[in-house]
């Protein structure tokens, strides 16, 4: 493919428009299409619900019956189905790192993810949260997800891709429902959930709560390892296993009354240190956080003659605030023994955001569907808190000290952020079978400024079967707290005349559906980014520049009533735009295929496939090539085994394949990341 795909998008848009019309794409699923869900339509894609073979974008939509049949145990197994999408890790409580397209960056601050379409983005580090460990799928409707840029409608971080999770109301539940499930790694969970009437009121209810040790994959050589080669020490814990633990409580409350609903979700983590907060192992950090979200929000459909409404005003508050200096950067004797008890540092912090939109749409013109909203939000980094045995020069102090409020000490200070934000989208029906979505949004930053950011895209029905899409648009994401203001820190210091980074995406698709039981769809791509947020010596700096391409392949087949099959390959090429060389971490290849077969009345099993490949260094890191790796997943259900009860039982990683992600060069860590072994999971829910 040749970089001439913005040429190619643009000459599509113009020359498309002069071709014949066509009749829709048949909207009639099949049999087994019912027994997945809807996933024929998306809402994320312009804000309003439409087929998802006529959104101006890439998505790709899974329901509560897709994440039924892969057993999935984790939001991560789902994503990874995604085609575009791979999800890594971090070092760091082995976070998730969603990559999109060939975009891997240690916080993975380029996606921005949406819980029922509100943004969970922290602005201490512009993630979705540094211990954020996952969600309770048994309370997810559907998860929709849009790869390419989305800031012209979400604003910040909507820059590579797009997630939105979205809960269960009582319309889904629909009764009570209450299951357990126990598996490998002495992993535990349990939860119930009920839908239904409160008074007046549809009323959705869920609270869970889960344990695991996580699992025991092996590190070689920590960023300790190097320094003992520097001091002739042996104090690195190296070889020894990652700290996967992790202990969650969740709890979500869905009321709802004609066009108000009120939500609110309670989400308690404990987590494990993952390979290490400074890429050292520590087996004994137990990081603690907790979040609250509330919103509220009316929506109203002829809310007078042409015009629909919809509004919302949310809370959301993060705590990271450990109660006492659990965390070990580097092990007992680190820097030739300069640290007899560990290198010490607890940083830990509590943010809020509050923030009010309105959007209205306009149905009065024939061929015209306008929306435009705007929006005020206020984030609010109002505490820190650390605990430390070290200064900026990494000289030891005298002991565990409490440096919180300490300027001369602590790693960073209270900031306070405002956003202002205004968006206007129009979809023009222009000629029979031709729609052309232009749309663009302008945020003011109390901290750096303003930016605007437009988009535009066209979709033909070129026939019956075929569904033609040239898109083009640009995101930005805005500079973490920490990239801006973080001081005292040996490693890296904020900078407050950062830019946010910016990226320009040109995407052209085809869908094609050559008989009724089989979907494809094909989409290329080309983006650029520039002014990406690098450490510079100790500085953070706009100096990083990347250019990708590629495209996405994915196939539905029902072959007859009870065997399904799904699959999509990933292809992508990213270059470092200052060395020319490839810009590593992400895979080259990907291949994901799914089938899912009823082989007897009540009984459905599904085999999983995930092949990841291609996965360079970055410049400059010299470490030998990240080994490819196959993975396969089988799952077993039996629906209504008796008196309402339902069982099933999942094998992750069947042929116990060694299976690593990479570590950042910045991280220091020569050893990969390896993911966990052969699995066994075993699930009980209840219906009532």
């Amino acid at each position: 493919m040749q970089p001439s795909i913005r040429r190619l998008t643009i000459c599509v848009m113009l020359s498309l428009a002069w071709t014949g019309s066509a009749t829709a794409l048949p909207s009639e699923e099949g049999d087994l299409a019912l027994i997945y869900g809807d996933n024929s339509t998306v809402s994320i894609a312009t804000g309003g619900r439409q087929a998802i073979t006529r959104a101006p974008s890439s998505a790709t939509v899974i329901t509560a019956q897709d994440i039924k049949a892969m057993g999935a145990t984790g939001l991560e197994q789902v994503l990874e189905s995604v085609p575009g999408l791979h999800v890594s890790m971090n070092n760091i409580a082995s976070g998730p790192i969603y990559s999109f397209r060939g975009i891997h960056t240690t916080r993975n601050s380029e996606v921005l993810m949406l819980v029922n379409g509100m943004p969970i983005t922290n602005v201490f580090a512009g993630d979705r949260s540094q211990m954020w460990g996952g969600m309770p799928l048994e309370n997810v409707a559907r998860i929709e997800v849009i790869r390419g840029p989305g800031s012209a409608l979400y604003g910040a971080d909507a820059f590579s891709g797009v997630i939105n999770v979205i809960t269960r109301t009582a319309a889904d539940i629909k009764g009570s429902e209450y299951g357990a499930r126990i598996g490998s790694f002495n992993t535990r969970e349990a939860w119930i959930q009920h839908g239904g009437k409160l008074w007046e009121l549809d009323a959705a209810f869920y609270l869970g709560a889960g344990n695991t040790d996580g699992q025991k994959g092996i590190i070689q050589k920590d960023a300790q390892t190097a320094w003992d080669a520097i001091f002739g020490t042996k104090a690195s814990l190296a070889p020894g296993p990652v700290n996967a633990q992790n202990k969650s409580i969740d709890a979500r409350a869905d009321l709802s009354y004609g066009a108000w609903r009120l939500r609110s979700g309670y989400q308690q983590r404990e987590l494990g240190s993952g390979a290490g907060l400074a890429a050292a192992l520590d087996p004994n950090a137990r990081i603690p956080e907790s979040r609250l979200y509330l919103d509220a929000s009316y929506e109203k459909t002829g809310w007078s003659p042409n015009w629909d409404v919809s509004a919302v005003a949310g809370y959301y508050d993060i705590k990271s605030n450990p109660a006492n200096p659990a965390y070990t950067l580097f092990p007992a004797g680190a820097f030739g023994g300069a640290f007899p008890n560990g290198m010490i540092g607890n940083p830990g912090h509590a943010e809020q955001h509050t923030h009010a939109s309105v959007t209205a749409v306009y149905t009065g013109f024939e061929q015209h569907l306008l929306r435009a909203g705007t929006g005020h939000r206020v984030d609010d980094l109002y505490q820190t808190q650390e605990f430390k045995n070290f200064d900026a020069n990494f000289a030891p102090l005298p002991g565990v000290i409490d440096a919180s409020g300490n300027p001369a000490l602590v790693f960073l200070l209270p900031h306070k952020r405002s956003v202002t934000f205004a968006f206007a989208q129009d979809e023009y029906s222009f000629a029979r079978d031709w729609t052309l979505t232009a749309g663009v949004r302008h945020d003011h930053y109390s901290d750096f400024g303003d930016t605007t950011n437009p988009r535009i895209a066209l979709v033909w029905d070129a026939s019956y079967n075929i569904v033609i899409k040239a898109m083009h648009g640009t995101a930005f994401r805005a500079p973490s707290f920490t990239e801006l203001y973080n001081i005292n820190n040996p490693v890296t210091i904020g900078n407050s005349r950062l830019k946010p980074e910016t990226i320009t995406t040109d995407e052209l698709g085809f869908l094609w559906q050559p008989v009724n039981k089989l979907k494809t769809s094909l989409n290329f791509f080309q983006y650029h980014m520039r002014n990406i947020i690098l450490p510079v010596g100790t500085t953070y700096l706009n100096s990083g520049g990347q250019t990708g391409r590629g495209f996405e392949f994915e196939a539905t087949f029902e072959a007859d009533r009870n065997l399904r099959l799904t699959g999509n390959v990933s292809v992508q090429r990213s270059k470092d735009a200052a060395t020319g060389q490839d810009a590593g971490l992400a895979p080259h290849q990907r291949l994901f295929a799914r089938a899912d077969w009823r082989f007897m009345p009540l009984w459905q099993s599904g085999v999983t496939i995930n092949h990841v490949a291609g996965r360079m260094r970055e410049p400059g890191d010299t470490r030998p090539l990240i080994p490819d790796y196959t993975t396969v997943d089988l799952t077993l259900r039996r629906e209504k085994l008796v008196n309402g009860w339902e069982v099933s039982a999942k094998v992750m990683n069947l042929l116990n394949t060694d299976a690593r992600e990479p570590t950042f060069k910045s991280a220091g860590m020569y050893s990969d990341l390896p993911l966990p072994g052969r699995a066994f999971y075993l699930q009980l829910q209840h219906n009532l």
